[in-house]
């Protein structure tokens, strides 16, 4: 894993990301070559064409993205690939027609276009390919030794686990008799010097998941295995780089206190954010006025009752607030005043109101909630204050989701399907103290360019 600005990105993908914008400028510099030379130009400057070379491949690219084509699911079925592929040109193809309609100054013609997305579909088959079959995905894996053999390094096992790890666990280090959940773990007594063990196994990583360490953590052979060059990580933060999560079963207090983030975000990132909130708000009313005209007639004409629906919903700071929604349900979805989860196949929502919740649409109203400023575009989802004093009750650490701003799309709803139970409140929690924890701009971003693909292919929409 690479972390940057303070977000774990899994190495192959990020190898495979390089490799593939090289290819765009490749593609996108053959494809003005040829169209050049078809019109007698032969010399042309690359110096003379970085904008519209860098429009290029900087728009492919975020499409990539935003569609799934840096998911370890499409990086290792070629199916998927390919249909997620050809959905990206499309995009593509799009998003640069717009691009160059609104900024007629970049000199792109539409012929240079369609040789560069041809010749990058082209190539990206062919790299996908050879990623797939040819590139030893082994090769990129960290090679991690774990102390201990108890429930906590077996949580460590699970998370390092599984079509998407990126780790290779040489072996289990079992510290005390007591600990008995790693099968097959070795006596840590039985290692000899932990430094020349690290060097014949070629450690990278040594993960620490004593269950007691009090009395057991080799302090000492630690240092040592630390100043010569192998790093050492606690299991809470291991489990973190891997899932994406703040592991509730894993964490204490003095992890939150002193590990790094948890931070608050800083004035300028917080600036950028309500600036990002506001104009794309306004822009978002602008651009999807049609829908919500015409979803409103929908509701207004399919079932009795209001169009909108609001709901109360806690915010920042605990403080309350209502969210605004397209009318999905019947009116009675609550006659007997007991707030409820949302289930699967709900006879409560209406034949326009699964359209609509499928496909996002119901969601579009918060923009006003975040013109207002009682949301953003990216966060942690808000709850009724009927759930969230009993899960507050029942989950450690819920109450911090309420830390930052509730959001209309979030890291735990790009990862995790609908929850509709106290467990699933529980797993979402652990992406959001993630996201918390590990707040940034550039967080914000992927998360929004993510989206994309949640709406493309919807998963856990109730």
């Amino acid at each position: 894993m690479i972390r940057i600005f303070r977000h774990y990105i899994p190495k192959p993908l990020l190898f495979l990301g390089i490799i593939e914008c090289l290819l765009l400028l490749a593609a996108v510099w053959a494809g003005m070559t040829i169209r050049f030379s078809q019109i007698g130009i032969r010399e042309v400057s690359f110096i003379d064409y970085i904008p519209e070379i860098s429009a290029f491949v900087v728009t492919v690219y975020v499409v990539m993205l935003a569609t799934g084509m840096y998911q370890l699911e499409a990086c290792r079925d070629f199916r998927i690939s390919i249909l997620r592929l050809v959905v990206s040109m499309f995009i593509a193809l799009l998003t640069i027609s717009v691009i160059l309609y609104m900024f007629p100054d970049i000199g792109l013609w539409r012929s240079v276009v369609f040789y560069a997305l041809s010749f990058s579909a082209f190539g990206l088959l062919i790299i996908r390919y050879i990623f797939l079959h040819v590139v030893d995905i082994r090769q990129f894996k960290k090679n991690v030794l774990v102390l201990g053999a108890g429930e906590r390094a077996s949580r460590v096992r699970a998370s390092g686990i599984g079509q998407g790890s990126h780790v290779r666990f040489s072996d289990f280090l079992r510290m005390t008799n007591l600990e008995t959940d790693v099968e097959g773990a070795v006596p840590y007594e039985s290692v000899g010097l932990l430094r020349d063990y690290v060097a014949k196994k070629h450690i990278q990583e040594i993960v620490v998941a004593i269950q007691e360490r009090r009395g057991t953590l080799p302090m000492d052979d630690l240092l040592d295995c630390r100043m010569n060059g192998c790093s050492v990580t606690d299991s809470t933060s291991f489990i973190e780089q891997q899932t994406g999560t703040v592991n509730l079963d894993s964490v204490n207090p003095s992890w939150m206190i002193f590990s790094d983030g948890f931070g608050g975000a800083k004035s300028a990132d917080l600036l950028i954010k309500r600036l990002f909130d506001i104009t794309a708000s306004l822009l978002l009313l602008f651009l999807s006025m049609p829908i919500l005209m015409i979803t409103a007639l929908l509701v207004k004409t399919s079932s009795h009752g209001p169009v909108f629906y609001r709901q109360e919903r806690v915010g920042l700071g605990g403080k309350t607030f209502d969210v605004m929604k397209f009318r999905s349900m019947t009116v009675d979805a609550e006659a007997d005043g007991v707030p409820q989860w949302a289930k699967k196949d709900d006879v409560r929502v209406t034949a326009v109101g699964k359209v609509i919740r499928t496909t996002r649409i119901d969601e579009i109203p918060q923009i006003f909630n975040v013109l207002k400023g009682d949301m953003s575009f990216v966060g942690p989802r808000p709850e009724r204050p009927f759930f969230v004093e009993k899960l507050g009750q029942t989950i450690p650490y819920y109450h911090e989701r309420h830390r930052v701003k509730p959001g209309i799309t979030g890291w735990a709803q790009l990862n995790y399907p609908y929850g509709a139970s106290e467990e699933d409140s529980r797993k979402k929690l652990e992406y959001d103290l993630y996201y918390i924890k590990n707040y940034s701009v550039f967080l914000d971003f992927l998360i929004l360019i993510q989206t994309v693909r949640v709406v493309l292919w919807p998963d856990g929409v109730r």
